[in-house]
């Protein structure tokens, strides 16, 4: 560009419209409110529903734990597989906009969906090959559990230290010992109601997968390159998200469970609140009065005609998501030594997707910007897939927020709050999302003034902080584990305290992250990296769900038989998880600098 000098006097450019002339809001494009809300008002469906799935397929269809938190790790990896389509479609066919409208309906319709879940299942035990009926008396943790004796007398169900399980007479003598593996629980379902379960999360995945990479490159799209107000502005978007999700994790667990003597309105009524809050949404974008006009719009040279067989493919895409649940439900783990290849190759067909994809994606889109970019932007995007690498095991460890911690907190810790009232198990998850509102705009304001003096760290070292921040959450709160009273449990704060130092590290990563993909993508493919952004979280949820069965206890009728078994196994995964996470983080600190070379000034 050449430079003026006094001699050749440039004309000022008045051909653009004057920034200072529009509007804004808290110095930024003034669209990023609508966006906001729209988001605030989705990711409330979403988390309020997620508040209640482990729970309520633990307690109310009585699935074990390992079947528990491999279908919520299923789940949450698809509805972060699928935007990789989703992105796809928008770069080429739909345009964002229209792709956020079309998941917005899908996503109403899962939640509604859920509501029909019928009668809780049945309880019985499989005792050396003989089935008995279980029978509970009482409610809450003074819940007892029988079966009935070879007198037909009823005997209380009581788990040992060993993993065994004994049958105690009405005096508490006991009257038989089962070995380790000769009792096992499960539920007699209703095959609709399981049915119904599986069609309504798989209208969520679907439409999950149109909506939430597509609104995150609206909102990239309000900022020009170099607009140094990009990662403030989806801070500020971030806190959107947890806006929406810290009101539905109060609510919709207290609709459905209740919170102290009331026992609530049942599981329908949370799932419900999930709908409104998604349809809310769907009405944000969809009567936006113009104020997202030139923003999210079908790309110039897209076909008009692909629309309606892009409807009809995501619908038609419902049962293939149900068959790979049901696969999912049925799997069993492979025999120790198998090797690598002989555990792929028995995963179910789900595991098989989400590995096969991730490993074919980076590399095949690594090959595809070498021939077709520059030199820079292939190093641009070499430093994007290797921060995506790391962002898989960030979310592997964070996300045991909606399985085994949730477990956790109803199982082995004290949900009384000053002695006053008790908070349910899905409640706490409300944590993350109160911290992150409350720490969003501190951290706005700090990378807002780091930046201005030159010393905002880079995003490697912001990765490498929140990876190590993980591990710390997990240590902070087995050290709280150590302060276990005789009940086994432990103090709410020990949790709410891994949850506040989880959501610092999230702040370093996710909305950063989210910033990262839209600067050092190359442009026409932006879209579709926003799905591989996506995906990584995907491999990482699946692999979330895998962590969490080693933590799996032994449960009747949805019930803890022995919580020093439970507070021991779970302290044993939190924390080899832990120290692993801060090991990984210390070798991303030491990667910053090359990878810094990489990013040719992008920050």
């Amino acid at each position: 560009m050449d430079t003026p000098t006094v001699d050749s006097p440039v004309e000022p450019d008045i051909s653009h419209t004057n920034p200072a002339s529009q509007e804004t809001w808290f110095g930024h494009p003034r669209q990023l409110a609508r966006l906001f809300t729209t988001e605030a008002m989705e990711r409330f469906g979403y988390y309020g529903m997620r508040a209640l799935l482990t729970l309520y397929l633990a307690q109310h269809f009585l699935f074990s734990d390992t079947t528990t938190t491999g279908l919520y790790g299923g789940f949450t990896a698809l509805v972060y597989l699928t935007p990789l389509i989703g992105g796809l479609m928008a770069d080429r066919f739909l345009g964002a906009k229209r792709s956020v409208k079309f998941g917005a309906i899908l996503m109403s319709l899962g939640y509604l969906t859920l509501c029909f879940g019928g009668q809780p299942a049945k309880p019985f035990a499989t005792i050396d090959g003989v089935r008995s009926e279980i029978t509970n008396q009482g409610t809450g943790e003074a819940r007892k559990q029988f079966v009935a004796g070879a007198d037909g007398q009823p005997l209380q169900i009581k788990g040992n230290d060993d993993k065994s399980v004994s049958l105690l007479r009405a005096d508490g003598s006991e009257a038989r010992r089962i070995a380790d593996g000769g009792f096992k629980p499960d539920g007699e379902r209703n095959p609709t109601s399981v049915f119904l379960l599986l069609i309504g999360l798989a209208l969520v995945v679907i439409g999950n997968g149109f909506f939430k990479p597509n609104i995150s490159t609206i909102v990239g799209s309000l900022y020009a390159q170099g607009d140094r107000r990009r990662d403030a502005g989806f801070t500020i978007f971030y806190m959107g998200i947890n806006l929406g999700s810290l009101f539905s994790q109060i609510l919709c667990p207290l609709l459905a469970v209740g919170m102290g003597s009331w026992g609530g309105l049942g599981w329908w009524a949370g799932f419900a609140l999930a709908a409104v809050g998604m349809l809310i949404s769907w009405l944000l974008i969809q009567f936006d009065g113009g104020k997202l006009d030139g923003f999210g719009d079908r790309p110039a040279d897209a076909p008009t005609n692909r629309d309606f067989v892009i409807y009809i493919g995501a619908v038609l895409a419902i049962p293939v998501v149900w068959f790979l649940f049901t696969n999912l439900m049925s799997y069993v783990r492979p025999a120790a030594g198998s090797g690598m290849i002989g555990y792929f190759m028995t995963l179910p067909i789900m595991g098989k997707i989400m590995f096969g994809t991730f490993l074919i994606s980076v590399p095949g889109i690594l090959i595809w910007s070498y021939i077709k970019g520059t030199k820079q932007e292939f190093q641009m995007m070499l430093a994007a897939m290797v921060l995506i690498t790391f962002n898989t095991v960030f979310w592997t460890l964070f996300e045991q927020a909606g399985s085994s911690l949730t477990l956790f907190a109803d199982r082995n810790t004290d949900l009384s709050v000053f002695g006053l009232f008790s908070i349910s198990a899905g409640q706490t998850q409300f944590f993350n999302a109160a911290f992150i509102v409350l720490l969003a705009p501190l951290f706005s304001i700090m990378w807002n003034g780091m930046a201005r003096r030159g010393i905002e760290p880079t995003i490697p070292i912001k990765f490498a902080i929140a990876l190590m921040g993980v591990g710390a959450g997990f240590l902070f709160l087995v050290w709280g584990a150590s302060f276990a009273g005789p009940d086994f449990k432990v103090g709410l704060w020990w949790i709410a305290g891994l949850y506040f130092v989880h959501s610092a590290a999230e702040l370093c990563i996710s909305p950063v992250g989210l910033s990262m993909i839209t600067k050092l993508s190359i442009a026409r493919i932006v879209g579709l990296m926003m799905g591989v952004w996506f995906l990584s979280i995907a491999v990482a949820q699946y692999v979330a769900g895998l962590v969490a069965q080693v933590a799996s206890v032994e449960t009747v009728g949805g019930q803890v038989t022995n919580l020093k078994v439970s507070l021991d196994t779970y302290v044993g995964v939190f924390t080899t998880i832990g120290w692993v996470a801060v090991a990984i983080g210390v070798v991303l600190f030491v990667l910053a600098w090359p990878l810094k070379r990489l990013m040719h000034g992008v920050k």
